[in-house]
């Protein structure tokens, strides 16, 4: 008999022609003591899945039978851990956890129960904070305190949907590594919903993925030793294989083939083409684009009470003309900062930014800014977002040539059938995809990407980032990208800057990356120098991950 199994189920939302099917005859086994992550793109039925084994849904076909008995509603023998913490604000962590206790343990005595709850706090490593309100709580420990209520409750299953998604990629990664070490001491059956490819292979005992129209997709056992370290993975020939084959399932199933190309780009000149310096000469304009961007001593000191704060110092980079340059580092390291400066958006304190020869000086269209959430105007059209740029940097071009402006880069995103749809009723994918139409349209001479892909789930990412190297070949625009992201900065840079911790920031290490170019995540995945590149930054970062190195702020 099997511990937890689904039967051939299914489950649809809504009725008749307007039906939306999510599930299609499921079938699948869970082992008792099993750690199991089911993995998937948005939109394939990963929560549907967890809420009926957590008894939240049920199926319209099919069955789920835990311990020989058919799921039929929730119960305190399945312990589920939301993607929002849904926290009590007035309690305390404590609190938070007690009450959960209370409602399950509610016979055992006063003592058996605070028992229970101070066991929970300490298992996720929150005993110093059990005072705590959540305002006064970072993501991860909010996180951490929904994971010990759900262990409070000693669910024989624990369940867990999505629980680190709004989290940055370190406390994401770090509070995985609670997740296993806490499994690990009982070795309870667990199911995690992730989109994270990385975080199932630290995770999973087994990986399950999902297609994209609600079938069961391709199984994964994973065999790596326990526990399992992120960065001394990397190295692990079975760890490499097991990635790749996971990532090229995905990617073969989920991501859509690129457009059919209609259009072409009309001969149209933008207002800032034509560089304002070395014009004439063709050796000076050689010198000029081996320099073409220039940051010299740059600092960037805020006031505060306690006297000036310096964030960013003695920042000196060199950047050739249609380089792109990932610029990487822990969070408050001053990577948007100096993004921001570059963009004209934030005043230089000390030093230069020159751009063609020219000191950047307030914000211009020659330096397109695509930020992690697009900023777009949700009442008009796609269409009409990317436009509004455009109207501006082609003022000798015709409306004609503007409108095939707008729509080449539209349909090069992938929103050939969309252009006319509101901002408003689009997905976070599709609005990240106007965004960047939007900048490419500019035809910046620079163009800078905040996190640009940040709020979006792992799979989804990828796909934009195809999307992104697609394009960005046919430009070649200098390009700088802001990113947390190490697999992200590898694929898309021709050189890694990675910052030191902050304040007082500067660059710590540059990494060359030499991978062929045009590159896909798939045939990176099979270069023999990828992961010697990906450890680099590992290793860096590893170094920076609890503040070493940091310098006492002036």
């Amino acid at each position: 008999m099997s511990y937890l199994e689904l039967k051939n189920v299914s489950k649809s939302f809504g009725e008749g022609a307007h039906a939306t099917h999510v599930l299609k005859n499921i079938s699948l086994s869970v082992r008792e003591g099993e750690f199991l992550v089911i993995l998937g793109f948005s939109g394939s039925g990963k929560t549907t899945l967890i809420n009926l084994i957590a008894g939240l849904e049920r199926p319209d076909r099919g069955e789920v039978i835990f311990k020989g008995a058919p799921v039929t509603g929730p119960g305190p023998d399945r312990g589920l851990v939301f993607q929002s913490y849904a926290l009590m604000p007035w309690l305390t962590v404590e609190g938070n956890i007690a009450l959960a206790v209370e409602a399950v343990h509610g016979k055992k005595s006063k003592d058996e129960r605070a028992r229970i709850v101070a066991e929970a706090i300490k298992m996720v490593g929150l005993s110093h904070a059990v005072e705590r309100r959540p305002a006064e709580l970072s993501g991860g420990m909010r996180q951490r305190v929904a994971v010990a209520r759900a262990l409070a409750m000693k669910p024989e299953v624990l369940l867990m949907d999505e629980p680190l998604s709004a989290l940055d990629a370190l406390t994401r990664a770090n509070v995985a590594t609670e997740i296993e070490q806490i499994w690990e001491a009982d070795r309870r059956t667990a199911i995690l919903i992730t989109n994270d490819v990385d975080e199932a292979l630290v995770l999973a005992d087994r990986i399950v993925c999902l297609n994209p129209d609600g079938t069961l997709g391709e199984m994964f056992e994973v065999g790596l030793a326990r526990p399992r370290d992120r960065s001394g993975m990397n190295e692990d020939p079975e760890f490499m294989r097991l990635r790749a084959a996971v990532t090229t399932y995905l990617m073969d199933v989920g991501i859509q083939g690129k457009a059919e190309e209609t259009r072409r780009l009309p001969d149209v000149t933008p207002r800032h083409a034509m560089p304002k310096a070395y014009a004439d000469a063709s050796v000076a304009q050689s010198l000029a684009d081996d320099r073409y961007l220039q940051f010299s001593q740059l600092y960037k000191i805020y006031p505060t009470p306690k006297g000036p704060l310096t964030v960013v110092e003695d920042f000196n980079l060199t950047v050739k003309k249609g380089e792109f340059i990932s610029l990487i580092g822990h969070s408050g390291c001053g990577k948007s900062t100096v993004l921001t400066m570059t963009a004209g958006l934030n005043s230089i304190s000390k030093g230069a930014i020159k751009l063609d020869g020219v000191h950047v000086e307030g914000a211009d269209p020659e330096r397109a800014v695509v930020f992690q959430s697009p900023n777009l105007f949700p009442w008009l059209t796609a269409k009409e977002n990317v436009a509004i740029g455009v109207d501006k940097v082609y003022p000798k071009a015709s409306q004609a040539e503007r409108q095939e402006v707008v729509e080449y880069y539209l349909e090069r995103v992938g929103l050939a059938d969309s252009m006319d749809k509101p901002a408003s009723s689009m997905s976070n994918g599709m609005r990240q995809r106007v965004g960047i139409a939007r900048a490419f349209a500019l035809s910046p001479k620079l163009l800078l990407l905040d996190e640009p892909f940040g709020m979006l789930d792992s799979l989804t990412r990828w796909e934009l980032q195809e999307v992104l190297m697609e394009v960005w070949s046919r430009t070649n625009v200098t390009a700088i990208c802001v990113t947390h992201d190490v697999d992200e900065a590898i694929l898309l840079a021709d050189r890694v800057v990675m910052m030191t911790n902050g304040p007082r920031a500067t660059i710590g290490k540059i990494t060359e990356v030499g991978l062929p170019r045009p590159r896909t995540r798939k045939a990176l995945l099979d270069h023999p120098d990828y992961y010697h590149y990906r450890q680099e930054v590992l290793d860096f970062l590893e170094e920076y991950e609890h503040g070493a190195h940091k310098k006492d702020a002036a």
